[in-house]
Order: C-alpha cells, then structure tokens, then sequence
C-alpha cells in the first residue's frame, strides 16, 4: 500500500516536474501528482479542480482526495472526504471506497461502524481477503481493548515533535544513545517534500543520561544524510556499521528506496554505500528496514521484490564473506508475510522476530507482532503484541531496553494522544508483585500481639523467618532487590510466642496474573498452665462413654480440631478434661467423664497422637462452667427448659496445656 512510503521512507519515489500541464486542468494535474505520491500538492489541486467539478468527478475528487489522507495517514480527513463521495454515490462507480471509509474508521478505533462499512463492501465484493480480515480485526480489537495486556506506554516528549518521529535503534552497547529518523526542522537541505509539506526525513542521534533525560536530538553528518529522505536505520552491536534506508530522487524517474551502509570514520562517519538486493533493471523497486542478527550473517528487510505474497513482504539475505556481498534474497514466506504489507523487522539477540503488518489480524493500521525462531532462519507462530503497545494507529519499529528482555523498550505510533503525526513512545511491562502483610492477635482479647515469630515457607524451597511489631504486624515487602513472595508458589505461615499456642495459614500465588497484597489474620490462644481451653463440643451417647456419631453431631470431627492442635504445637502436652452436669451422684459422674476423657484420648492415640502428651483427667461435676451454673443455682432455675440449658453447659470436654517441652522418645 503506497501510504506506508510516507510513513517509513521505504517507497519514496522521485516526484515528476508537473510544469508542462495547463493551469486549468487542475483534475488532471491533480491526478499526476497523486501517481507520484505527492499527496500533499495533490490535495490542494483536487480542491481547486473540485470547484468547478460536475457531479461524477465531483465523487472522484472526493474520493482521491481521502486517498491522499489514508496515504498521509491522517484517517479523519480521510474519513471526511470519503463521506462526500459516498454521499455522491461514488461505491455504485468504485466499491473500493466502502473498503477504504471502513480502514480509516477502523485506524480511529471506530470498530462498530468500521464493521458496517467492511460488511458493505463485502456484500459487493465477498471474499475479498483484506476485507474480511479487517472485520474480524475489529472484533478481535474491541476484546483487546476491554482485556489489555499489562503495559505501560508512554510518549516521549523529549523526543517528539509535530513531525514525524519515528523507528529508533541502540546507538551504543550501554542502550544510552538512540539513532531515529525524523522530519523535524533542521534537516539536510531545505526542499519541502511534496508528500508530507514537511521537511525530507534524516536521521538523528540522542543520549540519555543517568537520570533518563534525553539530550536534544544532533543530526547525523551528512555523509549519512541528503537532500532526499532517509530512515529506518540499524546499528549493529559493536557500533561500528550503520545500515540505514535511504530513498533518492531523479528528475523523470521513478527511483525506490535502497539500504546504505556505512562505517565510522574518526568522529564522523564514512560516506555511505548501496547494498545492492534489487534484481538487474529493477531501480523502481525497494528495500528497506534492515534489521541483523547478533552474529551479523542474516539480514532482515522489507521490500516489494518479485515472487513474494503481496504489498511489501519481509526478505532475507545472507552475507558471503569470500564475496563480501550480501547474497539473493529469500522471502520469509506465507507464514510470515501477507497480502498485505510487512514492515519494520527487529531480531533480538535471543533469535526472535518482531515486525508490523497491516495483513496479520490487527486493531487498525500497522499491528506490532512477535513471532518465534522456529529453526535456524526460519520463525511462525505469529503473535499480536495486543492493546495497549498496539492501537487503532499505526504501530510499528519495536525495540528493547539492553537487559530487560522484552518487558522494556521503545517503539512508533501515530496513536491521536500524540505530540506529532508519529511518535516514539517508550513502554514496560512492571513485574508482578506480590506483598504480604501478617497480623497476629489474641484470640481472646483481640489484641495485637507483638513479638510473634512468623515463619514463612514455600513450596519452592524458600524460608523467611521475621518478628512481628508492636502492632502485631509484619510486611513481606521486596527487600533490596530481593523478593520474598515469588510467583507460582504456595506459602505456609506458621506462628509462634511463648504461652500461646501456634496458630497457621496458607496462600498461594499460583496462577495470579496481576500484583497483588496478601492479608493474612491468625489468631493465638494464650496457652499458660492455668488456662483451660473449650474446643467445638464433643457429646457421647446417653450415660456412655462411646463418642456420639450420628446425623445432628460428629464428635470425631470435633476431636479432629484437638488433633490439629497438637499437630501444630508439637512439644504441648495437655490434661484433656471431661465433665458431667450434676444429676446424678459425684461418684458416678467422677467415673464417667473419666472414661469419657480417656475416650477421646484413645481416639487421639489412633490419629498417631503418642500417648504421653496426653493425660486424661475425668472432674466429674466437681467444677462448674462458670458462676451461676452451680447445682443448687440451677434447681432454683423456673422452668425445666432453663435448667437443660444450664446442665448442657457444664456438660463438656476441654483441654489445658500442662507442659511447653514435649520431647519425643527415641523411635516415636
């Protein structure tokens, strides 16, 4: 598509001398200039042609006015004058135009009415291949939108101006100098390109310092720039080689873009030279966006060569050092390529492959897409890097910080949020963060309890032990540099203070894919020798000792909360403690809540409990819940419902601990 030569200097062609047409012909002047890509003086000879204009040029106009714009890549100008054709029927002469009104709503984000328009045309024209992929982009680009990834993009307002700005590379080895191409003032010459009405494209050099502020851009020597546009360059690691796109222009030829090379020469550069990839007689062609490898034998560009899928398609060449040239082109092929264009290869040191495409499915012009090596110069499976590093503008000339893999970096959008007609931004991905914040309090009082040893350990191996404060808290936090919760892995809480008994928690990271906090509350029961502690109520069968088991109650369950118990506190011993209400006579009682006790003892000893931690102790009716459940208080009670309620309490089953140094016998 001829549009993507404004945007990347790939396809800049020389503009014909238009001096021999007449002064009133404006329409066929107009269109002259058009077919030479000069957008910008065509438009304002359409509107003068258009004044005059009946209706069917009248459409026309209109019509290739909005061309103009789609190739400037301005959408709502476009959008503006595709209407007025559409409203002189011009989709009746030219269907084409429904497709086109569709593209540039879809490249404003326009996703419902951009589907209208793709539906249209495809009514007209079914199967049209880019036709359909943009109605399922639009469908693909509203999910996007409401699921973004976790990026964060930002413009770089240092770097920016109300030009174009665009495709920046690493200057040097540190990642601290950025090589872009831009058409702000200042340019090599000052001819107005009658594409944009802006300056010819350069390319221009910037540094960061410690605090990441970015010098003001210098323009490179003019051994790398000219009077005609250059742009999308790549510097290889050692900073010693300088491939760029460089775009010349000849009176009354129709001259396509090459890549240049150069190399440093003291200070400066040397003048740079034409790596020929085009075939023989095959000038009007172009190449561009180079992009090498790390070992710098494969060469990555963009190009319209013969044989390939359609538009501009992704090429590769190997170097021959015996010849020293680069050899024949090899089209990446159709898993990598479209009929639409692919633009703007980057290759990672790592062997993975990014680049843009309008053929891919996408959210609105150029789309950002990753793909992997797939084998040794080959790569697929192709992936969109999504919303927000992809738009419903044009994305595209994607690079990485040094060292952060793919999670920094810079790239190109002509996003509207912008400061120019393209922008650089910058963008990160933040890691995923997980704190921890223990409380710990008295279960009884509900207060905190400071001095509590936290241990924390993960399924990963990882142990943390800390102490909480005089709030009773303690924050896992990164602690210089050094992560305490780490992704994918459960944690266990375990704590500990003399006189309480230990108390535990668990939570996992496992498949949680945004930072998050963890708040955990554990609760200790202060645990000294003279405490008796309830638990939930174990019941036994009437005047027996079998523990009661049945649809309303288990009372195993509720020794199983014991059980847990003594396995978290495993150097507690404890008396466990049955009592009776007080019918009956004490001798009675005094034996049954002993065989009570003991049952629940054994039951214990079966779960593996060993014995000795264990004393049974039967009270009988000797001790009483609490003040005004004496016997005789209860006989005075009123009714007989009270005095069960009452005889239900003292009814029960406890336990105190009588020791805090528990040791296991050899063998147990």
């Amino acid at each position: 598509m001829k549009f993507f030569r404004l945007i990347i200097c790939l396809s800049i062609c020389c503009a014909f001398s238009m001096s021999a047409f007449g002064q009133k012909n404006f329409s066929k002047e107009a269109d002259v200039a058009f077919m030479n890509e000069s957008y910008f003086t065509a438009i304002e000879t359409y509107k003068k042609a258009d004044v005059k204009a009946k209706p069917a040029e009248k459409a026309r106009i209109n019509f290739q006015i909005g061309e103009c714009y789609r190739m400037m890549v301005e959408p709502a100008q476009a959008e503006t004058f595709y209407a007025k054709a559409l409203k002189l029927k011009y989709d009746a002469t030219d269907p084409m135009v429904l497709f086109y009104m569709a593209e540039v709503m879809k490249q404003q984000g326009n996703y419902k009415d951009a589907q209208g328009f793709y539906e249209q045309f495809l009514a007209k024209k079914p199967g049209h291949k880019e036709a359909e992929s943009g109605l399922s982009s639009c469908k693909k680009a509203i999910t996007w939108k409401a699921e973004p990834t976790k990026h964060i993009v930002q413009n770089e307002i240092q770097l920016n101006t109300p030009s174009y700005d665009y495709s920046p590379v690493w200057g040097d080895k540190k990642g601290n100098v950025l090589v872009f191409a831009s058409s702000r003032p200042g340019s090599t010459g000052d001819e107005v390109d009658p594409r944009t009405g802006e300056s010819y494209m350069d390319l221009w050099t910037t540094t960061r310092d410690n605090k990441g502020k970015w010098d003001e851009p210098v323009i490179l020597p003019n051994t790398i720039n000219t009077e005609d546009n250059e742009g999308s360059p790549f510097l290889n690691a050692k900073g010693d080689a300088l491939y760029f796109t460089r775009c010349p222009r000849e009176k009354k030829e129709n001259i396509g873009c090459d890549i240049f090379f150069s190399e440093p020469q003291g200070k400066s550069w040397k003048e740079a030279t034409k790596i020929v990839l085009k075939p023989e007689g095959a000038d009007s062609l172009t190449t561009g966006h180079p992009t090498l490898d790390k070992a710098e034998k494969i060469m990555i560009f963009a190009s319209d060569l013969p044989g390939g899928q359609g538009g501009k398609d992704l090429w590769m060449s190997e170097y021959d050092k015996r010849e020293k040239k680069w050899m024949t082109p090899v089209n990446l092929g159709p898993t990598i390529n479209t009929s639409g264009d692919e633009l703007f290869p980057h290759l990672t040191d790592e062997g993975t492959l990014y680049f843009s495409s309008t053929g891919h499915v996408g959210m609105g012009g150029l789309d950002i897409f990753k793909a992997e090596s797939t084998g040794e110069n080959k790569w697929g499976n192709v992936e969109n890097m999504r919303y927000p590093i992809n738009s419903e503008a044009h994305d595209f000339g994607i690079i990485f910080e040094k060292g952060s893999d793919d999670k920094r970096g810079f790239f190109t959008s002509s996003r509207p949020n912008g400061k120019g007609r393209d922008d650089i931004y910058s963008f990160n991905l933040p890691e995923i963060k997980f704190i921890l914040e223990v409380y710990v309090k008295n279960k009884e009082t509900l207060e905190p309890l400071p001095g509590v040893e936290i241990t924390l350990v993960g399924s990963d191996g990882s142990q943390v032990v800390k102490t909480t404060d005089e709030s009773g808290m303690f924050t896992y936090d990164d602690n210089a540099g050094n992560r305490f919760i780490n992704k994918e892995t459960s944690y266990n809480i375990d704590v500990a203070k003399d006189n309480f008994l230990g108390a535990k928690s668990k939570f996992t990271t496992v498949g949680e894919t945004n930072s998050k906090k963890f708040i955990e509350e554990l609760f200790m029961q202060p645990a000294d020798t003279s405490t008796v502690i309830d638990f939930p109520e174990v019941q036994y069968a009437y005047d027996k000792s079998d523990l009661l088991v049945d649809d309303r109650i288990n009372s195993k369950d509720s020794l199983n909360y014991l059980y847990t118990t003594l396995m978290e506190n495993p150097t507690i011993v404890i008396e466990l403690q049955a009592h009776t209400d007080c019918r009956g006579s004490a001798k009675y009682n005094k034996a049954l809540s002993q065989r009570r006790a003991q049952a629940c003892v054994d039951y214990l000893v079966e779960k593996g409990i060993p014995a000795d931690r264990m004393v049974a102790a039967g009270y009988g009716m000797d001790i009483p819940r609490g003040p005004g459940l004496e016997c005789e208080t209860i006989k005075k009670m009123p009714t007989k419902e009270e005095q069960e309620v009452a005889h239900q309490k003292n009814r029960r089953t406890q336990f105190r601990v009588i020791s805090f140094d528990y040791k296991p016998k050899e063998g147990q």
